[in-house]
């Protein structure tokens, strides 16, 4: 046919036309082939009862190893219904094509007894790569009653964990009441976050939405969120991240960090926040260090079209989070950020401020086309910073860029 083709055109161009509709014709007969040997692995069909209040956690188990232990193209299917579960691991290595599907439609409501978790980890998936995890469901871990237990050396249960995986693709579900946090990316590689709604009162402690720990080519897009804490949070290790078209509030705002606060935590780099909303938060772009950390690096750090609506904090960088008691300065380095076209309205008479460690100075910030007005008690905007070098402003900055 491709011959043909050639004679038939009589031109490079549209031989090689030809040669694209060819491959697309069978690109598209092998993807038939893999949806008409796609097997349906319903957690109905393996006891789930989806009553609300039976434990239905072994049902989504045991369907998730005879799917990830088969050899066709699988889909793992939580229907419709309300589905409650305790603690659920599912492992690979899997031997079915990829991707494999986890499909929730329904509800699963999570035991409430945080003490009833052994890993901190309600859902967990590990060591599984090329899986696409959708449905439109909803993963509510009813945290209401385990928010009071939530201390900074007591940890609540994280609801959705995605662990020591690659090519991960997770969309279109939605994230209630989590304990502790809502979703952590961790050890995982090439993941890509769309169209999720992550939803907590902004009293709920401790419940970021969505926590990245050694993540690299991460893309977070077209999501809602609005928590007790940071929407997103970039910690140790992260690199190559994109957030884009992400609304956040109520929450902490957007975050890298906390970082440095624990002895084997290494260096962030190459992460961009772009075209985001924040309405109500206590921070807008925010960057966090601990004092006494580890020697690393925070570098090439983007915060771009901003939009604010009511931010107490819209930029901030605040090396000495939570570090009151301890003399010792961050060893945190944090230099090339970027804040570019922020704009919006902010609750306080210091939106931008840079507190940097005495003993590892910020350097090289840009601030480029910064628009921040004061609503409501605050009258009158400024700018504070302590310990950074080479600060570069261009366009209009109000309030004018801070003298270090």
């Amino acid at each position: 046919m491709a011959t043909s083709c050639v004679h038939m055109m009589g031109s490079l161009a549209l031989s090689i036309s030809c040669l694209i509709i060819i491959n697309a014709i069978a690109a598209a007969g092998e993807q038939r082939r893999l949806l008409q040997a796609e097997t349906v692995y319903d957690i109905t069909k393996y006891g789930a009862k989806g009553d609300g209040t039976t434990d239905d956690a072994m049902s989504f188990i045991q369907a998730w190893r005879a799917g990830c232990d088969s050899k066709g193209g699988v889909r793992i299917l939580i229907p419709p219904g309300k589905f409650m579960m305790g603690e659920v691991i599912l492992s690979g290595e899997c031997t079915a094509t990829p991707p494999m599907i986890v499909d929730i439609q329904g509800t699963l409501l999570a035991n409430p007894d945080p003490s009833s978790y052994s890993n901190e980890k309600w859902i967990l998936i590990e060591h599984v790569d090329n899986i696409k995890i959708t449905g439109g469901g909803t993963l509510n871990a009813q945290g209401a009653n385990a928010w009071k237990y939530a201390k900074e050396d007591a940890h609540m249960p994280v609801s959705f964990t995605f662990q020591s995986s690659k090519n991960g693709d997770i969309s279109n579900l939605n994230l209630l009441d989590a304990m502790g946090f809502h979703s952590k990316l961790i050890d995982s590689d090439n993941i890509k976050v769309t169209k999720m709604t992550i939803t907590a009162p902004e009293e709920s402690p401790n419940t970021d939405g969505i926590h990245l720990s050694n993540a690299t080519n991460v893309e977070i897009t077209d999501t809602v969120i609005g928590t007790g804490d940071d929407c997103i949070s970039i910690g140790t290790g992260s690199k190559n991240v994109l957030i884009k078209n992400v609304k956040c509030g109520p929450g902490h705002g957007l975050a890298v960090g906390s970082l440095g606060k624990r002895p084997d935590e290494i260096s962030v780099g190459n992460i961009t926040f772009s075209s985001c909303s924040l309405a109500g938060t206590t921070n807008g772009a925010r960057i966090k260090s601990y004092h006494k950390s580890p020697v690393m690096t925070a570098t090439n750090i983007v915060f771009e079209d901003i939009t604010l609506d009511n931010v107490k904090n819209p930029i901030i960088i605040d090396q000495h989070y939570f570090s009151k008691m301890v003399a010792e300065q961050s060893n945190v380095k944090i230099s090339d950020v970027h804040f570019r076209r922020i704009k919006g309205t902010t609750i306080s008479e210091i939106p931008i401020l840079f507190n940097c460690s005495t003993t590892n100075p910020c350097e090289n910030i840009e601030l480029a086309d910064i628009d921040l007005k004061p609503v409501g008690a605050a009258k009158s905007v400024e700018s504070v910073c302590v310990s950074a070098i080479g600060i570069k402003p261009s366009g209009t900055v109000n309030p004018p860029p801070p003298k270090c």
